[in-house]
């Protein structure tokens, strides 16, 4: 339209020119397609403190596992313990970088030695190995604890959400009646039992190498530990199975399993990851707490927990003994809950409205 004389019926040729490459600019500006995974890690990438946080986590699951490998000293190793030979009594509580006299005989020899970087412990074991394998111990007691948390919590949760009723109702009040028992007590009382039972039966198995003490921590934390994650599933597959697309695919004769395994769970993983990385750090730290008490690892294998109490018995003269360990369980439960926040920040679309 002209716009100089508004009531003429001459088409403006100007606006059927071609658009400058400026123009398209302006008004082309759409956002590259992504999706909601690719979208969550953008965002946790932004992040600073949970991405530094992930960083070290992997950081120190990487040593765990990689310096056992290459490091010339093993977490069992009585350092100048010989069979026919009396006891070396230099090895025995080494100060960090310090050497025995039988090994600073022979630096003076001209042979190199490989010196230990956290000294050794009252049986002559290099502490700094021990330290990283027990890392690595409670790394994985809390990566796999939560693994079954998450299963056992899935599984009762969607099926007591989705099918409601006296299902619903049953399973909800064995969680009231889970969350009214002591945790630490029902923990402490559980551990010293299975392990009495359970070490007999696994006399030449397999099982046997992982020990009592450790397969009685995860079978505490089956039956103690899934209550929140059933919860917050239930919750979750309460508000979605009155979508529009469970009822379409109840309507074409989809069972149960098919609705709860390919619609409702898959629509609330993102809630899951966050709650499993949140229940890591609180199951290293209930490994680290029974280990501290002797209801943890069997000896000689070492986890922080253990480590923290062995150190217990030299605190005024050897308490270094203690903070590193404690430094290290600090340092992974904290990297731990930061990351879990940086996720649930990131993945939870309902703090992105």
């Amino acid at each position: 339209m002209d716009i100089k004389n508004p009531l003429s019926m001459h088409v403006n040729a100007e606006d059927f020119l071609p658009a400058s490459e400026e123009e398209k600019a302006y008004m082309v500006q759409m956002r590259p397609s992504t999706t909601f995974f690719r979208d969550g890690c953008r965002r946790l990438y932004k992040n600073k403190v949970a991405f530094v946080s992930m960083l070290v986590i992997i950081a120190i699951t990487v040593a765990s596992i990689v310096l056992p490998m290459v490091w010339p000293y093993r977490y069992e190793q009585q350092l100048g313990v010989q069979p026919g030979k009396p006891v070396d009594a230099s090895f025995l509580n080494l100060a960090p970088m310090e050497y025995s006299s039988t090994e600073q005989a022979r630096i003076d020899a001209g042979e190199s030695v490989f010196p230990h970087l956290f000294g050794t412990d009252a049986a002559g074991r290099d502490y700094f190995i021990r330290v990283v394998y027990g890392t690595r111990i409670s790394l994985a007691v809390g990566f796999f604890a939560s693994i079954i948390v998450l299963v056992v919590g899935m599984t009762l949760g969607s099926i007591a959400g989705f099918m409601g009723g006296r299902v619903d109702m049953v399973i909800m009040r064995i969680v009231d009646i889970i969350y009214s028992l002591p945790d630490m007590l029902m923990v402490i009382l559980l551990a010293a039992v299975m392990r009495e039972t359970i070490g007999t039966s696994l006399e030449g198995t397999v099982l046997a190498n992982i020990g009592a003490n450790i397969i009685s921590l995860f079978i505490i934390f089956a039956l103690l530990y899934w209550c929140s994650m059933a919860r917050l599933i239930r919750g979750q597959i309460l508000s979605l199975r009155e979508q529009e697309y469970v009822l379409a695919a109840q309507a074409t004769g989809a069972g149960a399993r098919w609705i709860i395994v390919k619609h409702l769970i898959p629509n609330c993983i993102s809630v899951v990851i966050i709650s499993t990385a949140l229940q890591i750090p609180s199951a290293i730290f209930t490994e680290s707490f029974l280990s501290f008490l002797g209801l943890g690892v069997n000896a000689p294998m070492p986890s922080l927990g253990s480590l923290a109490s062995d150190a217990l018995n030299g605190i005024t003269s050897y308490s270094y003994r203690l903070v590193i360990p404690a430094i290290v369980i600090s340092l992974i439960v904290l990297s731990l809950n930061l990351f879990g926040d940086g996720l649930r920040d990131a993945f939870d679309p309902k703090l992105n409205q």
